[in-house]
């Protein structure tokens, strides 16, 4: 439960509280004013009254309480597997990394053969909500997208405050950034 969603439940809360007495203040007050004494029928219907609205705003309370926990289950299911894939992220660079190498090789069948279980790595994670974040050169720096990692000479004049290299690349789970791509950027 965030802690937003909870201040905002109890100042709800303490609103009807509030609006609650201030009615109740009112009713007194009008009854005073009549000078009338409240029949035993009337007792009853005032305490009937206040026990509806406390059961009212216990029900309230506990349909928030359950749309609240329904929305953190959700988000947990999201990203449950969530340190398990950041923690496989380094793997799925050495991948990256070795055929990139045994690209070089002239054993291609090599090559074949540890491209497949790559590929097959790759398609497991990505069943699982993995997604690669598309960086190229030349695209807009952005803070919050990308971790600067230094900056160097533009090469061209357009490259200026622009992504140059890509050093590492960044992932998403679902719609959370878990990994911020490392970018080299153009001053």
């Amino acid at each position: 439960m965030s802690k937003k969603d909870t201040k905002k439940a109890k100042e709800e809360i303490l609103d009807q509280e509030v609006n609650a007495e201030a009615q109740a203040e009112e009713t007194q007050e009008t009854q005073e004013e009549q000078g009338e004494e409240l029949s035993v029928e009337e007792k009853l219907q005032e305490e009937l009254g206040k026990e509806k609205d406390k059961f009212l705003r216990l029900f309230a309370e506990f349909e928030n309480y359950k749309k609240r926990t329904s929305k953190e289950r959700m988000e947990l299911f999201k990203t449950a597997g969530q340190e398990v894939m950041v923690s496989l992220l380094p793997v799925l660079d050495d991948f990256d990394r070795a055929l990139t190498e045994l690209d070089k090789l002239e054993d291609k069948e090599m090559f074949k053969g540890v491209e497949l279980i790559h590929n097959k790595f790759r398609e497991v994670l990505k069943s699982k909500g993995l997604a690669v974040m598309e960086v190229n050169a030349g695209d807009t720096f952005d803070a919050e997208q990308h971790d600067a990692i230094t900056q160097i000479p533009a090469p061209s004049e357009d490259l200026k405050g622009k992504i140059v290299d890509t050093v590492e690349k960044g992932y998403t789970l679902g719609e959370k950034i878990v990994r911020h791509p490392k970018v080299v950027v153009g001053n």
